[in-house]
């Protein structure tokens, strides 16, 4: 038995080397529900452990909790264990008022405003996806026919700092910065992609990411259509799914 790790109470018998990382807790089950005799293993803090199998290759979901530190906690563990590759399904907002929620992101990139990467890697780094991986999102996103974008996210630490800046005492470097992102064509705003891209830099792992943007206050505050929040998170669950087959079955070509 491999030692059991101390924060989300795994051995690698709990695991498989292919782990989709949800935010929520609450979300590992319905994940799970995707794949072939799901089980729980885990349980403890905001880290929720399911395995299960995808074209018989054993394959887990383990929750993140919310922002850098935990999900990066989350991949380091797991990669101690053997766990190999990566792929975040999470949340969103939109930072362009033409976005309509709803619409996936697939990053290609994350602003690296959070903390956590800075403790690994200083911030001339870039914070960015495996390639193969990202590709198989996009291939999946087009099979099924799903509406998407690709490119730059912004992730932060501070939730609130990001929907009421003018309440903090850095309100007016939090609206530059915000308006400077806007302007350079950022996509959406997030809280994990950037610290799990460096650790999976740093870990030699690899790791993507889908997004489902649920709302979009810039688009409340400019479109008055009130296409500005959505709430389901299948379509990039389903897809997520479909990218991680297609990278299952390549792993297994390539070691033939």
């Amino acid at each position: 038995m491999s030692e059991r790790q101390f924060h989300i109470q795994c051995t690698a018998e709990d695991i498989g080397k292919y782990v989709f990382l949800p935010g929520d807790p609450g979300r590992t089950e319905w994940i799970a529900s995707y794949l072939e005799h799901p089980v729980k293993t885990a349980q403890n803090r905001e880290f929720t452990t399911w395995i299960g199998t995808l074209d018989g290759t054993k394959v887990s979901v383990t929750s993140t909790g919310i922002g850098g530190p935990s999900a990066a906690i989350a991949m380091e563990e797991l990669a101690a264990l053997g766990a190999h590759t990566f792929l975040r399904i999470g949340t969103c907002g939109g930072m362009q008022p033409e976005l309509i929620p709803g619409t996936l992101i697939i990053p290609t990139g994350a602003i690296r405003m959070e903390g956590t990467s800075q403790e690994y890697v200083p911030l001339a780094f870039p914070a960015v996806p495996d390639f193969g991986l990202t590709q198989h999102l996009v291939c999946a996103a087009q099979e099924l026919a799903y509406d998407y974008r690709t490119g730059v996210v912004q992730c932060k630490d501070s939730f609130y700092g990001q929907h009421s800046p003018e309440t903090m005492p850095a309100a007016q470097t939090l609206l530059q910065n915000w308006q400077a992102w806007k302007a350079a064509g950022a996509l959406a705003s997030e809280m994990e992609s950037a610290a799990l891209f460096i650790v999976a830099a740093t870990r030699r792992v690899k790791c993507a990411t889908i997004l489902q943007m649920l709302w979009n206050q810039e688009r409340q505050a400019v479109v008055r259509d009130n296409a500005h929040a959505a709430g389901d998170m299948t379509h990039a669950i389903e897809v997520a799914v479909s990218a991680m087959r297609r990278e299952i079955r390549q792993g297994k070509k390539e070691e033939m």
